[in-house]
């Protein structure tokens, strides 16, 4: 499993009819991150009239939410969330924080301001796909270590250590959809001697190809 999130956080300013409009994207892991994120915003920018927000969180992008802040109803937090939803990422909260400029911009003016900001945010944003991979250790005769190591990561396992001893242990961190061709490297090299053996998963870091 895999999904897009932002490398790290980023912020935009736009203005229209002296509204200013200042957009901050940042990575979070759980609501509880994310409300915080639109807390902090009020209590830099107390001045500000609104601070509407939206994100998206999980792996399935099953948990969004979107808050106008006094804004007419859907013309704040629903198109920042429309552009989330169209960036494909999760884990990443938007708050945009409008200073009022004196000129009212009507309900499909204020969608598109608010929206715009949250996509000049992007345009300063790197991506990266959050990957989950499996723990693993395989134990093996040292005579079969260098090839075995050779063979695992030219198919995408990441091996992140070897312990030598009279045998060779290898820690291996598979991507999940990998384990299979990993299971099976590690059988035919070893004539099914040795296997793998899962220690857990993790999520990391890996660029958009």
């Amino acid at each position: 499993m895999s999904y897009l999130t932002i490398a790290r956080d980023a912020r935009a300013e736009i203005e229209v009819s002296r509204s200013r409009f200042l957009c901050a994207l940042v990575r979070v892991e759980d609501e509880l991150s994310a409300r915080s994120v639109v807390e902090q915003a009020r209590k830099e920018h107390w001045d500000a009239r609104h601070h509407c927000s939206a994100f998206v969180l999980g792996p399935e992008r099953a948990l969004e939410r979107a808050h106008d802040d006094g804004e007419p109803p859907g013309t704040g937090g629903a198109p920042m969330l429309d552009v989330l939803r169209g960036r494909e990422v999760s884990d990443v909260v938007a708050v945009v924080t409008r200073w009022f400029g004196g000129t009212l911009l009507g309900t499909g003016g204020l969608g598109r301001a608010y929206g715009d900001a949250v996509r000049a945010a992007f345009e300063t944003a790197a991506l990266v796909r959050r990957v989950e991979q499996e723990l693993c250790d395989v134990t093996v005769d040292l005579a079969a270590a260098g090839r075995l190591e050779h063979e695992l990561r030219a198919r995408g396992t990441k091996v992140l250590r070897i312990d030598y001893t009279d045998m060779a242990t290898l820690e291996l961190a598979v991507p999940l959809i990998a384990v299979p061709v990993a299971e099976e490297i590690v059988a035919e090299l070893t004539g099914g001697a040795a296997g793998l053996f899962r220690r857990g998963r993790r999520w990391v870091d890996a660029p958009v190809s």
